[in-house]
């Protein structure tokens, strides 16, 4: 355990590094308010905390700068969180006014990534198979034809299908018919097997555009991803990370596959409250130099998801958490009242 001036030291050191970026020599330490200590006491005690893995001096510099381990004993030992004030808190309900569910996700992310100006990520609820409400083909020209797709739930996705014919309008309000009277309610898998037994009886001239609206609806039916990324672009901005084009370029192969990213986050989901993984602790090695501040969020009560902000470990925890938290209750707040509706 460190004696309380180590603590003092080490929590001045990690404070002035998150503001500045810049390694935190002892002469630039002794000048510190309430720091009572001489230059070579301070060298000394540092060198202690290096010992012992909480700061490490970087090859360039004659300061130091905090380890994950001297963070994560910042963050759960030293750190002072600074609340959201009541004023930013009801600024902030008002962003949470969408009339989906997933509209509601992607305004969380999108707030996080604003608040924090970092990546901000919501993992959405496991959904079953979503299904065809109905569908619609409208004439854009002579070979292109606008895809219209109502979920069960009411999402609306349109596509365009380029097809290899032309088709008249009152051809496609055939086969908007056809679909709609035989596939709707169906989920995507039972209509693509529907249809291959189908094929033969149809019409040649409506097989390729059935064919179509199955393959492409079915894609627009699954897009309402497992995850919501907002923000990525920030991380470019943090000299930490941008400095290594191979970290980058890890870090942004992990939001584009988002397997990995998934499965940090329904872990977390399973925890109470915020959960803060700094460095390897998240055990993805493209976030080895990053961290993950997540919360779950809930529906009447029901954990259902998890949201957080991904960023460099030199951030400010202190304001990162409470907007995390905050934003994990207002999107719950915002869900279940539109749940009760």
């Amino acid at each position: 355990m460190l004696d309380p001036r180590a603590q003092y030291l080490l929590k001045t050191l990690v404070e002035r590094y998150i503001v500045e970026g810049q390694p935190v020599g002892s002469r630039v330490l002794s000048k510190q308010p309430g720091l009572e200590l001489s230059p070579a006491t301070i060298r000394n005690v540092m060198a202690d905390l290096e010992e012992m893995g909480y700061i490490a001096s970087p090859h360039t510099s004659a300061g130091r700068i905090p380890t994950a381990k001297g963070y994560r004993f910042f963050v759960d030992s030293l750190m002072v969180m600074k609340p959201l004030e009541q004023v930013e808190i009801h600024r902030l309900e008002g962003e949470f006014t969408a009339d989906r569910p997933q509209q509601l996700m992607s305004a969380a992310a999108t707030l996080l990534s604003q608040l924090t100006h970092f990546a901000g990520v919501v993992m959405t609820p496991r959904r079953r198979e979503a299904s065809f409400r109905h569908i619609e083909f409208l004439r854009l020209s002579e070979r292109r034809v606008l895809l219209i797709v109502v979920t069960s739930e009411g999402d609306v996705q349109n596509r365009i299908l380029h097809t290899d014919r032309s088709y008249t309008q009152s051809q496609l309000i055939e086969a908007t018919n056809f679909f709609n009277q035989h596939y709707s309610g169906q989920p995507y898998g039972a209509v693509r097997s529907l249809l291959a037994e189908e094929l033969k009886s149809l019409r040649e001239d409506i097989v390729g555009l059935m064919t179509a609206a199955v393959e492409v609806g079915g894609a627009a039916l699954n897009e309402n991803e497992a995850l919501v990324v907002t923000g990525e672009k920030n991380l470019l901005a943090a000299s930490d990370l941008a400095s290594n084009m191979d970290r980058l370029r890890r870090l942004f192969e992990l939001f584009e596959q988002k397997t990995s990213l998934l499965h940090l986050l329904d872990v977390s989901q399973r925890a109470q409250g915020v959960q803060i993984y700094i460095g390897g602790e998240s055990g993805l090695v493209p976030l080895d130099e990053c961290s993950v501040v997540t919360a779950p969020y809930e529906l009447d009560g029901r954990v259902i998801g998890t949201l957080g902000v991904i960023g460099p470990t030199r951030m400010a925890y202190e304001r990162v958490i409470p907007i995390v938290d905050i934003t994990a209750k207002l999107l719950s707040n915002a869900l279940t009242h539109q749940m009760n509706d």
